[in-house]
């Protein structure tokens, strides 16, 4: 596991360009060199962006919406608060573009909400157990948000705070980049840190969210992305249809509380093996609370990879998740209860939602086994996740 550990600590060092790993994702491994063409004129570009105001919060802040399109109907929408998606549209097999992701219809939900929907997470993704973490001895407590653990940043991490914003374009995409200045002591954890969390929506179906992040002081932090997904189209049903494939062999078990043992597992002949393409419900009624669960990726090092891969049989809809990390979480929506209301008032029982998180282990701040997620002081993090749809 130490080498695990040292091989990933190498990836949170690495300065390599966000835009060379973006665009590794459409690149077909069995692709042959063919000869360049004459230059042509470029056609003019159809992706957009397109701001709007959004809302006010009790504070005051101003939230601004951003639009982008790639001229074809797929559809980005995210907010100032958070830095968060509050809607994508992708087409089924008949070419019909659907919103795929659960949400709501103003601010105030987003605001009031609890269930991180669609939010940038951080500064810890996951949870840390017991709230406190030891570091170049000191032991920092965080905020307790999760019975007597840390859950998701805590009670104002990223996903409840004003992010400030830059839309861009450029030839073959168009995006936003969030930046949040997180000070030193907020939610307990060390370090004045710099967060930014980039959008990029492409003309091939693709959206690409990368968190990064650098701090002034040794810290531990870890970011994912939080869209609940259902590929139905306006969660028309539930996703215990979806055929979920993860591309891991092992798991990390966890006690009662959600926090990692310590354990790497492997999850052949268990209800947690995705393997192989397998409906989310067909064995999670043998899953105490649903699957809640980190998979540890068949990967070493930090190419951006093929993670897992989710496709909805009545739609046709496919969403890969390409990944830089060591690990993802896949949720079931466990904790849905059907209070939420969402988009056009419709309520999201259990199950309405899935989400995939790239991200590094729960609890690695207290795990010296796992892949670290310390992160030095003039050191930088980043998190690479590509969302690309298709269909069959």
């Amino acid at each position: 596991m130490k080498k695990r550990a040292e091989t990933v600590l190498s990836r949170r060092r690495c300065a390599a360009g966000a835009a060379a790993l973006i665009g590794a994702v459409v690149l077909s491994p069995g692709c042959q060199k063919k000869e360049t063409p004459p230059p042509q004129a470029k056609p003019a570009s159809t992706l957009n962006v397109a701001q709007s105001f959004y809302g006010q919060t009790p504070e005051g802040d101003s939230i601004t919406l951003y639009t982008l399109t790639d001229g074809k109907g797929m559809e980005a929408k995210l907010i100032t608060y958070g830095a968060t998606l509050v809607s994508l549209k992708v087409p089924d097999r008949n070419g019909v573009y659907e919103d795929v992701i659960l949400g709501y219809d103003s601010l105030e939900g987003y605001i009031g909400g609890t269930s991180y929907i669609g939010a940038s997470i951080g500064r810890y993704a996951n949870r840390i157990g017991k709230a406190k973490f030891e570091l170049d001895g000191v032991t920092y407590a965080v905020t307790k948000n999760d019975g007597e653990n840390h859950l998701h940043g805590g009670a104002k991490g990223f996903h409840k705070v004003v992010w400030k914003a830059s839309p861009f374009t450029t030839d073959d995409s168009v995006g936003v980049t969030f930046t949040y200045f997180s000070k030193d002591g907020e939610e307990g954890f060390p370090g004045n840190l710099t967060a930014t969390s980039m959008y990029v929506l492409k003309a091939d179906n693709s959206l690409t969210n990368v968190i990064s992040a650098a701090t002034d002081k040794n810290t531990h932090a870890n970011v994912t992305h939080h869209s609940y997904f259902n590929l139905t189209g306006g969660a028309k049903r539930d996703i215990l249809d979806h055929e979920l494939t993860i591309v891991a062999d092992n798991y990390t078990p966890v006690d009662n509380g959600l926090i990692p043992t310590g354990e790497i597992a492997p999850v052949k002949e268990t209800d947690l093996d995705f393997t192989e393409p397998m409906a989310v419900g067909s064995r999670i009624q043998n899953v105490k609370g649903g699957y809640d669960h980190n998979f540890i990726l068949n990967k070493e090092g930090t190419a951006l990879t093929l993670a897992a891969r989710m496709y909805e049989p009545e739609s046709g809809r496919v969403m890969e998740v390409y990944s830089t990390e060591p690990a993802i979480q896949f949720y079931s929506g466990n904790f849905l209860d059907g209070t939420i209301v969402g988009k056009g008032g419709k309520t999201y029982p259990k199950y309405y939602g899935f989400c995939l998180e790239p991200q590094h282990y729960p609890d690695s701040p207290n795990k010296p086994a796992f892949p670290t997620t310390l992160l030095k002081a003039g050191e930088a993090l980043r998190n690479v996740m590509v969302f690309k749809f298709s269909t069959r």
